[in-house]
């Protein structure tokens, strides 16, 4: 089986990559990976997602489901400081870039959890999640999230989604309105959407 960003341990060869980023007007330095998603740069689902989110009325933690290096986290943990961040993944090498990016970042209200989906979770419950799943890991991985998402939200607690018209919008869109009665277009630019659904 090839390796993907969603495995575990990535066998590839590290060849770290470092740079400088601009989110929700502030700036960041990034180091990725191979055997990580996005090596190069914060991608654009990624960036879309961080600049479109807002913080929910509830009171609560937020986690990032699927962190990878930590982008969509670190600008999160930067903008909201008054809560915590949760940044959880299965792929170790992501989890010790986040950990690095994180200290070189200066963040100080971010929590790095090594979890498969919610495996290593189930003590926490959120009043948002916010994720840029792992399509090439197929549609029961991803809906699957998107179940244990709903379960760990706080009542009133915000599920946001990023996702390409080309890799499932539509239907990701229809599993949403199904699993939470609502869902919502916050967003759409270059074929990406970003959707929220809330837990009522």
């Amino acid at each position: 089986m090839s390796e993907h960003y969603f495995s575990h341990q990535p066998q590839s060869q590290s060849s770290p990559k470092t740079w400088t980023y601009e989110l929700r007007r502030k700036t960041f330095t990034f180091t990725s990976d191979v055997g990580v998603f996005s090596k190069n740069e914060v991608d654009f689902g990624s960036r879309l997602l961080v600049e479109t989110f807002a913080a929910p009325r509830i009171t609560g933690d937020i986690l990032d489901l699927g962190c990878g290096y930590g982008p969509i986290g670190i600008a999160l943990a930067a903008s909201f400081e008054d809560r915590k961040i949760l940044m959880a993944d299965v792929n170790e090498r992501a989890l010790a870039l986040a950990k690095e990016n994180i200290q070189r970042n200066a963040i100080l209200n971010a929590e790095l959890v090594r979890s498969d989906r919610f495996s290593n979770l189930t003590n926490y419950t959120f009043a948002s999640i916010v994720t840029n799943p792992p399509i090439r890991a197929g549609k029961k991985v991803t809906y699957a999230m998107f179940e244990e998402s709903k379960d760990a939200l706080h009542s009133g607690g915000e599920l946001w989604v990023v996702i390409q018209k080309k890799q499932g919008a539509p239907s990701t869109k229809n599993k949403l309105s199904d699993l939470f009665g609502n869902v919502e277009v916050v967003a759409k630019d270059k074929g990406y959407f970003i959707l929220k659904s809330i837990k009522v």
